[in-house]
């Protein structure tokens, strides 16, 4: 099969976490976004135990299929966060997070680039693709709320 049959996407968005980038920068790893994003339930892989950092390996459930997913930057000096993940026989995404402080709050750039590994995956990393585009929004909205509780000093989730 021929590569150029493979469907690849790149979707950018921006987003205004309202803190500090002290308080946001964490709120990105995969284990502390568990505390603002309600349907992120990453199972750990290593570290066993739950900690944000390069490397580490953990798998999320899409559909009836589990993908795997790999820290490969965990850069707090220069302020960029990426993930690999790979569902096999259907999609790899790699998705990369800039942050940069704003007087009191974090910027926040994200892009997600996805590649089909298979023809019969480019609808579904085409309907991917589109889900990317509104992303920005619901992430806003779901941080911001979590940050306007003020529940983050302790970066767990409200009763």
């Amino acid at each position: 099969m021929s590569a150029a049959l493979l469907l690849h996407t790149r979707e950018q968005f921006s987003l205004v976490a309202n803190a500090p980038f002290e308080v946001a920068w964490p709120l990105f790893g995969a284990d502390k976004e568990r505390a603002w994003a309600p349907d992120w339930d990453p199972l750990f892989v290593w570290p066993r135990e739950a900690l944000d950092q390069e490397g580490m390996v953990f798998k999320v459930r899409h559909g009836e299929k589990n993908a795997v997913w790999v820290n490969t930057a965990f850069d707090r000096t220069a302020r960029k966060i990426q993930y690999v993940y790979l569902i096999a026989d259907v999609v790899v995404t790699v998705i990369t997070l800039k942050l940069t402080p704003d007087s009191g709050s974090t910027a926040v750039d994200v892009i997600y680039e996805r590649t089909a590994l298979v023809h019969t995956a480019n609808d579904t990393v085409k309907e991917m693709s589109l889900r990317d585009r509104l992303a920005g929004k619901e992430w806003s909205q779901q941080i911001n709320q979590y940050l306007s509780q003020g529940y983050f000093g302790t970066l767990a989730p409200p009763a």
